[in-house]
């Protein structure tokens, strides 16, 4: 990007986090289609967690390259790359004859999944002020949540047409707008400065913070640089004693996000609720339900996470939903009117959901992308996507199976137990990073370390 091109914040920050759209879409729409391919190509509940499954699995893959080419090809190419593997996946997935050619296309959709949820949280970080680091960096979430909104209601509008093809082809949209926007978008002003492209980086940092700050980062970027040294960093330095705590950071993060249960009811609502007496109609709309709600509290987030900080918003987070799962799990046992079953599982989860979307769904990509000193930032943030993606993938592949075989009471209990666990771990490790720079918070790390 010339040096002197305008760059347009909103527009800047709009289509950093656009990758997001596509993230939560591919994770939303297969709830819909499930419904629809069951009966079609007579799935088992270990076919519809392969199913539900494969996209985790090619996530797991695309998380691991993109922690080479965030570094290596820089920020927004990486985006762009995922936006072009998205496209030629929603073709597989949109002509697939049968389910073995939908779950190697879900499979590549999950690449592109996986490469955006470790590039696109590392960009907006890397572009935002830090008084306002965490709302900017929040909208990644909001478009992931949005992209399920999204999903829900083109799962809704379809499916008394039958026409799950259309579910997965409305995904192209969104992948196209993401690669022609992108192309337009500068490269984040730290991977410039450690490219040695400094003129680049204050014409980013101009764009984007207030006037005053732009000698100040930049100077606190350079000092960082001088730091970590001019060797880019490699998957062994995670272990380093500077690393390690934010390493483990991260590790709670990741695997709490997705061991807190939220995927298996992204990907598995609508059949949650046709097993408590639902309507195949009224399922799907009880799922846009809980989509608008997952949108209204990431908004929500975004307003207070820069005021409130993040540890706090975990704590609250963790609580609501052990809360609201352990009463999910006594309500399935103890209601046996179905009508009332299903209302009363539907309120619990838009409960559930608004205390997951305040902690754990938003603040969690955050923190990846902030914890991480420099040297390290793509390939830590990309391990900790790569074990996200591993966990997200454990979770949608077996819980159909744990529905079946213990019921959605106990499952319930089982998630609520680990909330229980991520409150405490969340208060014996997780620092507050609200304010800061990201630089102030390497150096604060580094401070740590040598005391």
């Amino acid at each position: 990007m010339p040096a002197r091109r305008k760059i347009n914040r909103a527009t800047l920050y709009f289509f950093g986090a656009l990758g997001g759209i596509l993230f939560g879409y591919d994770l939303g729409v297969i709830s819909g289609v499930l419904l629809l391919i069951k009966p079609l190509w007579h799935l088992d509940s270990f076919a519809q967690g392969v199913v539900g499954g494969c996209l985790a699995a090619g996530a797991i893959l695309g998380a691991v390259f993109a922690t080479r080419l965030t570094d290596r090809l820089g920020r927004r190419k990486a985006i762009m790359a995922a936006a072009v593997v998205f496209a030629l996946g929603t073709l597989g997935c949109t002509f697939a004859p049968d389910v073995t050619v939908l779950v190697i296309s879900r499979f590549v959709v999950g690449v592109a999944v996986g490469a955006s949820s470790a590039s696109v949280p590392t960009y907006l970080a890397e572009l935002s002020p830090g008084r306002a680091r965490g709302a900017l960096s929040s909208l990644n979430q909001l478009m992931i949540v949005s992209g399920i909104l999204i999903a829900y209601i083109v799962d809704y509008a379809l499916n008394d047409s039958g026409n799950w093809r259309g579910m997965f082809a409305a995904a192209l949209i969104p992948a196209v707008l993401l690669l022609v926007g992108m192309a337009f978008m500068p490269e984040t002003p730290r991977w410039l400065l450690k490219a040695g492209r400094e003129e680049e980086a204050r014409a980013v940092l101009t764009a984007t913070q207030p006037a005053e700050d732009v000698e100040r980062e930049l100077a606190e970027i350079r000092e960082v640089i001088s730091l970590s040294g001019t060797e880019r960093g490699k998957l062994r330095d995670l272990g380093s004693k500077l690393v390690r705590p934010a390493l483990v950071v991260a590790m709670i993060l990741a695997i709490g996000q997705q061991f807190s249960g939220v995927n298996a009811i992204n990907l598995y609502a609508p059949t949650m609720f046709t097993n408590l007496g639902f309507g195949t109609s009224a399922a799907l709309l009880a799922a846009v339900v809980l989509g608008l709600v997952k949108v209204l509290f990431t908004a929500g987030e975004v307003l207070v996470v820069d005021r409130w900080g993040r540890r706090p918003l975990l704590l609250v987070g963790s609580l609501m939903m052990a809360a609201t799962l352990f009463l999910l799990g006594l309500a399935v046992l103890t209601i046996h009117d179905t009508s009332l079953a299903g209302i009363t599982a539907l309120v619990l989860l838009i409960v559930y959901l608004a205390g997951y979307e305040l902690g754990w769904g938003a603040v969690v990509w955050v923190m990846i992308a902030e914890v991480f000193p420099l040297r390290v930032r793509g390939i830590g943030t990309g391990t900790a996507s790569v074990v996200l993606w591993a966990a997200t993938f454990a979770i949608t592949f077996i819980f159909p199976v744990m529905n079946t075989g213990i019921g959605l009471a106990y499952s319930a209990w089982i998630f609520a137990g680990i909330g229980i666990l991520l409150f405490l771990l969340v208060r014996k490790f997780v620092p507050e990073t609200k304010g800061r720079t990201l630089e102030q918070i390497e150096l604060e790390l580094r401070e740590r370390v040598r005391a």
